[in-house]
C-alpha cells in the first residue's frame, strides 16, 4: 500500500470515529484540547520567564571569563551533588552563552586499568585549565570520596589515602593562584525520587537513568554518611564547600551564578541585579556540618 493511500485509510478512520461520537462528546473533546494547549502555552511561558531571569547574571559571566583572560587566572569548578540533583541543567545554564574558547566541561569516564595504576588525580590534572580558562568538573576527584566508596569502586586504603591527601592537593591549587569553587547539590530523598520516576517515563530523559542510580534511593542513608565524611575532612576556610539546595532547579542555578559572580573581583556591568546569593538556598559547608550534626545528635540519623 503506498504512502497516500495508508494516510487517506487513516484519515477515514479517524473521521469514522468523530462521527461516533456524539455532539455533546466532541464538544467536551475540543474543550478539553483547547485547555491542554492552554496549559501547555502557561508551561513555556513560564520557563521562558525563568530563563528571561537568568540572562543578566550569563551575560555578567562573559565579563568573568573576560578579567580571567586578562588577569590569566585559572578556574576550577566542581559540581558534585547527589543522583538527579540538578547538576547538568546548572552547568548548561552557566556555559550557554560562555565565550566557548576559554571554558570546557570535563565529565570522566570510568577509569581505564592504565589510570587506576597512576597516582589517582593524575587523569584529573591532565584536564586543568590553562591561564585565562574555567574548566566545570561534571562529578570530579571527589568520586573517591562519595560514589566509589558506597559502591566498593575503590578499598578502604584508597579512600583512606584520598581523605588524608585532597585537603593538601587542593591548598596547593589555590597557593598557585586557582580560583577553586566546589559546589555540593543537596535535593531531598523525596524530590529525588520523583526525579527517577520522570526519568523511566519520559524517552527524553531515559537516557540519564543508569544502574547507579537505580540504587541511590536504597543507599540514601550510605550516601549521607559519605557526604558529612567528606564534608568534616574537606571544608576548609582555603577550600570551602558551597552547599545550593536544589530542589527547586531554578532557584539553585539563579543562586549557582549569583555565586561564581562573587567568586572574582571582576568589574561589574550591570548594578540592576541581585549578587546576594539567598541564605535558604546557599549553605556554607561549615553550616551544613552544623546541621548534618545536630540532627545526628537529635535522631542517631542524618539529614539529605
Amino acid at each position: 500500500m503506498s504512502t497516500e493511500t495508508s494516510n487517506e485509510t487513516e484519515n477515514i478512520i479517524e473521521l469514522s470515529a468523530e462521527q461516533e461520537q456524539s455532539p455533546e462528546e466532541q464538544i467536551l473533546a475540543l474543550q478539553e484540547e483547547v485547555l491542554n494547549l492552554k496549559n501547555n502555552k502557561k508551561k513555556a511561558e513560564k520557563r521562558y520567564a525563568k530563563e528571561l531571569e537568568l540572562r543578566p547574571y550569563q551575560a555578567e559571566l562573559i565579563g568573568l571569563q573576560n578579567y580571567l583572560e586578562e588577569t590569566k587566572k585559572r578556574m576550577i569548578i566542581l559540581f558534585e551533588g547527589r543522583d538527579a540533583s540538578g547538576k547538568g541543567g546548572t552547568i548548561r545554564r552557566v556555559s550557554r552563552y560562555m565565550n566557548e574558547k576559554h571554558y570546557r566541561v570535563v565529565a570522566l569516564g570510568k577509569p581505564t586499568d592504565h589510570q587506576r595504576s597512576q597516582w589517582y588525580f593524575q587523569r584529573y590534572v591532565e584536564q586543568f585549565p590553562r591561564g585565562g580558562e574555567v574548566v566545570m568538573f561534571d562529578r570530579s576527584w571527589y568520586n573517591r570520596a562519595m560514589v566509589e566508596p558506597v559502591f566498593g569502586f575503590c578499598t578502604p586504603e584508597e579512600y583512606k589515602n584520598f581523605m588524608r591527601g585532597v585537603v593538601g592537593f587542593e591548598k596547593d591549587l589555590v597557593r598557585q593562584g586557582t580560583i577553586l569553587i566546589k559546589l555540593y547539590f543537596s535535593v531531598t530523598k523525596a524530590e529525588q525520587s520523583r526525579r527517577f520516576e520522570r526519568r523511566q517515563t519520559d524517552e527524553l530523559r531515559q537516557w540519564k537513568l543508569s544502574e547507579v542510580d537505580l540504587q541511590a534511593q536504597d543507599r540514601w542513608d550510605e550516601f549521607t554518611t559519605v557526604k558529612y565524611e567528606m564534608l568534616k575532612r574537606s571544608h576548609t576556610s582555603a577550600t570551602p564547600w558551597t552547599i545550593i539546595r536544589s530542589n527547586d532547579k531554578h532557584a539553585a542555578r539563579l543562586n549557582v551564578l549569583r555565586v561564581l559572580l562573587n567568586s572574582a573581583p571582576y568589574e561589574r556591568k550591570n548594578n540592576e541585579i541581585n549578587y546576594i546569593p539567598d541564605p535558604e538556598i546557599v549553605v556554607s559547608g561549615a553550616r551544613e556540618l552544623e546541621i548534618m550534626e545536630a540532627d545526628r545528635i537529635k535522631r542517631g540519623k542524618f539529614k539529605a
